[in-house]
């Protein structure tokens, strides 16, 4: 009897993400995204000492991507790659936007937002936008020219403390108390004032911490005391923790999660520590890998990547497929039955295969393009263990500052040179390359990255209003 029992369970336990499949459709959706955050960061990413016992606990019901990766090192690109499921560059955001830049995302992409509103989907963006250069100006599009029906937040700010420059819906808002709490703060009333229960809802939620300047809870800060100069930082993301904390422990008191996909993750790797410059509080880990922000090195573009929802999801999972946040669009698109325009250029997929622990169908590798990087211009690309690297032929022209728009003809013309080839599995901190050990590997993926780089490029607009 106990056997037949035990066997009941196992096969109950293994049928539920199927059965949940079939139950729950569409699901709500659920993005939050720190910003700065690297992949050792927290606790269950293996950070010795900052404790992030609700990230771990969100892992622990859930899948914990282990090679989940940003679309870009930079701030902005990365946030136009992960809404748009397309690689930055396509849309025309080559690097972080300054304030009054004539960057910005064009109203005309298809967002993840602007799509799910095709099916009935409630939408709101709360927290960090830095998608343009002049918030809530009509000059540029804002949060709801790209599908939110309801915005609360900034183009992006620099303290958390009393934050600055806060908007909702277009009106100003004066802000009090630390960022994270803010934005958990609006994200809650949101979901029990503002939601319409009997709709389907996508909230787009972005965090200001830990990007620098930093500023934590003394409470908090003097938890680490005996970590120095650490201290701050360190309270900074358990900050950050409490923060979603909260809004995970609402969906569960609204009884939300299992209807629910939440995924967590960050902008792109730690920002690297300069004690006699502006990054004089960060104090991010990358983990094992190489890089910080704004390096084209697992460490500047593998971040935290986890998901939950609860009945469809099975808990405590490890997966190693590589993913990126472009291949966000695609997959909630899928979960939705939205039928994705044919004129829609991605280089994300559908890896909704993962959640119930099949293998996803990548037809188009993993890419990244930088003109701005540590070391010059870069492209990448990944493809099962391998990693290619090449360089731009057109030198570092770019001497950090603001982005010109005068750039982008440099940035279209550029060609690949000084290819390197590393196994990511076999050496974490790209140490050796490959290329005359694996001939057949590189002359394969050499091909498929100048192809990618010439692809891109050949989209990339030239700067809107120059």
């Amino acid at each position: 009897m106990q056997f037949h029992l035990k066997i009941l369970c196992i096969i109950s336990y293994l049928l539920a993400p199927m059965l949940g499949a079939q139950s729950i459709n569409p699901p709500n959706i659920v993005i939050i995204v720190a910003d700065d955050l690297g992949y050792g960061d927290v606790g269950s990413y293996g950070h010795k000492f900052i404790k992030t016992p609700n990230i771990d606990k969100l892992a622990e019901e859930g899948i914990k991507m282990t090679d989940c990766y940003a679309s870009s090192p930079m701030c902005s690109p990365s946030r136009a790659g992960l809404l748009t499921g397309r690689a930055p560059y396509r849309t025309g955001v080559y690097d972080w936007i300054a304030p009054d830049s004539t960057m910005y995302l064009p109203k005309e992409e298809v967002t993840i937002a602007s799509l799910l509103k095709t099916k009935g989907y409630q939408t709101a963006s709360i927290g960090k936008w830095h998608l343009n250069g002049k918030f809530n100006v009509p000059d540029q599009p804002q949060p709801d020219d790209h599908g939110f029906d309801y915005w609360f937040g900034c183009q992006y700010s620099l303290k958390h403390l009393d934050p600055e420059g806060f908007f909702r819906n277009g009106e100003a808002v004066t802000t009090n108390g630390y960022a994270a709490d803010i934005v958990a703060d609006e994200a809650i009333d949101w979901l029990e004032q503002h939601r319409d229960p009997g709709l389907p809802f996508f909230q787009y939620i972005g965090f200001l911490e830990p990007h620098e300047p930093i500023f934590s809870p003394l409470s908090l800060t003097e938890e680490y005391k005996e970590h120095g100069k650490k201290a701050e930082y360190y309270a900074n993301v358990a900050n950050l923790d409490q923060a979603v904390g909260r809004i995970i422990k609402k969906l569960d008191e609204l009884n939300l999660s299992e209807n629910t996909l939440v995924f967590f993750t960050s902008d792109h790797g730690p920002a690297q520590y300069t004690p006699n410059g502006y990054f004089n509080k960060s104090h991010g880990s990358a983990g094992p890998y190489k890089g910080y922000k704004r390096h084209m090195f697992e460490g500047g573009l593998r971040v935290p990547g986890i998901f939950r929802w609860k009945g469809t999801i099975a808990p405590r999972q490890i997966n190693e497929t590589p993913i990126s946040n472009t291949d966000l669009l695609p997959t909630l698109s899928k979960l939705a039955e939205i039928k994705l325009p044919k004129s829609l250029v991605l280089d994300g997929t559908d890896i909704g295969p993962i959640f119930y622990n099949e293998k996803i169908n990548r037809k188009k590798a993993l890419h990244w393009h930088f003109y701005d990087p540590w070391g010059g211009p870069q492209s990448l690309l990944r493809e099962g263990d391998f990693i290619l690297g090449a360089q731009w032929n057109v030198g570092d022209f770019h001497k950090n500052g603001r982005f010109q728009p005068k750039e982008v003809a440099i940035i279209k013309s550029a060609k690949l040179t000084d290819f390197k080839l590393y196994n990511i599995k076999n050496d974490l901190h790209q140490e050796k390359d490959i290329s005359e050990m694996e001939p057949r590997v590189f002359k394969k993926l050499k091909k498929a990255l100048i192809a990618s780089h010439k692809d891109v490029m050949l989209e990339a607009p030239y700067i809107h209003n120059q």
